[in-house]
C-alpha cells in the first residue's frame, strides 16, 4: 500500500509556483487534505495565490475539530492538517511553515514539506533535478535557509 500523506496549503501553494503538483500526484502516495485546505486555497485565489488542482487530492473533514489552544497557536489549515493526521491515524504530513512543523513533531507526527516532496520524487526518477524547481520559487519570491538548502540538494547529489 502507497504511504498517506495529509498537506497544508503552504506546499500545495509552494508546488503550483513550482509547476510540480503534476508530479506530486504521480508520487506513490495517497495525499489527504482537510477541508479546510480547500477553504484557504479558494480565498487565497483572490489574494493573488495560485489555482491549485486539487484532482489527486482526497478532501476530507476532520472526525473532531482542532482545539482552540491548536488553531490559536497554528493557523485553521495547520491545525486542521494535525487533526486530521490524527484522526485517521496518518503518520505522516507536509507543513512548511515552522511553527506548524514543530506543533506536528510535538504529537508524533513525521514531517516533509514542500522541498521534501520534490526530493522524494527525484529519488523515484520522476525528475532528473530540484533545482529548477527551486530556482521557479525563488523567483516567486520564496524563501530558503541557505544552510538547508544546501545539505538538501547535497543529499540529492545536485
Amino acid at each position: 500500500m502507497a504511504d498517506r500523506l495529509v498537506i497544508d496549503t503552504g506546499p500545495l501553494i509552494a508546488l503550483a509556483e513550482a509547476d510540480a503538483l503534476d508530479i506530486i500526484g504521480n508520487l506513490p502516495i495517497e495525499i489527504v487534505a482537510p477541508d479546510e485546505v480547500r477553504r484557504e486555497l479558494d480565498t487565497g485565489v483572490s489574494s493573488g495565490h495560485p489555482i491549485v488542482d486539487m484532482s489527486s487530492i482526497r478532501i476530507v473533514s476532520p472526525r473532531q475539530p482542532p482545539s482552540r489552544i491548536a488553531v490559536s497557536n497554528l493557523g485553521a489549515g495547520e491545525s486542521s492538517v494535525i487533526q486530521l493526521a490524527l484522526d485517521l491515524d496518518i503518520d505522516w504530513v507536509a507543513i512548511d511553515e515552522r511553527k506548524g512543523r514543530r506543533a506536528a513533531l510535538a504529537v508524533g507526527l513525521r514531517v516533509t514539506g514542500s522541498l521534501g516532496l520534490l526530493g522524494r520524487a527525484k529519488r523515484l526518477g520522476l525528475i532528473q533535478s530540484v533545482k529548477p524547481f527551486i530556482e521557479k520559487l525563488r523567483q516567486r519570491g520564496e524563501w530558503f535557509d541557505e544552510d538547508l538548502l544546501k545539505r538538501f540538494l547535497a543529499g540529492l547529489d545536485e
